[in-house]
């Protein structure tokens, strides 16, 4: 049995192109293979960044999501009540995301108020730590949430 001729493949360049008439819309396999892999970039069209709107609201909740956030520590570096403190960090750590992430499953306003529950349970049961810091977070928490809800309007502030 005689042997089929082979074929002689044609270098890029050489290779026909085909009707740009008859093919309309049609990308060719030269075309495929010559064309970039990604499209240009172009320097004018630069995506600005993810801007935060710095406002008193905003201090106000991440002082006491920040001071929640430390109270949990203590909490848990102590001796008694490691799983209010526990509790206490997620919440107070999922309370502050809220601020800057809009994919948290839950508000910041929920958040805020189970960090001031979490916060009068871990007063109610303290045991043998300092209230400073725990009176101090569920002030501020609570001024914010009275100030986000509009109970209160201060100029300036809200």
């Amino acid at each position: 049995m005689p042997r089929p001729p082979r074929r002689r493949l044609l270098p890029v360049a050489q290779a026909p192109r085909p009707d740009p008439g008859r093919f309309a819309g049609a990308v060719s396999r030269v075309g495929r293979l010559t064309a970039p892999r990604h499209p240009p970039r172009h320097p004018s069209r630069k995506v600005p960044p993810a801007l935060i709107t710095l406002s008193w609201l905003l201090l106000i909740a991440l002082v006491g999501g920040v001071l929640a956030l430390v109270d949990g520590i203590l909490r848990v570096r102590g001796k008694g009540n490691t799983l209010v403190g526990i509790i206490e960090i997620v919440v107070a750590a999922l309370f502050i995301l809220s601020l800057f992430l809009p994919g948290i499953p839950f508000g910041s306003l929920v958040l805020a108020i189970a960090t001031l529950i979490v916060i009068v349970v871990g007063l109610i049961v303290r045991g043998r730590q300092g209230v400073g810091i725990a009176i101090a977070a569920l002030a501020v928490i609570a001024l914010w949430i009275v100030l986000v809800n509009r109970w209160l309007v201060i100029p300036g502030i809200n």
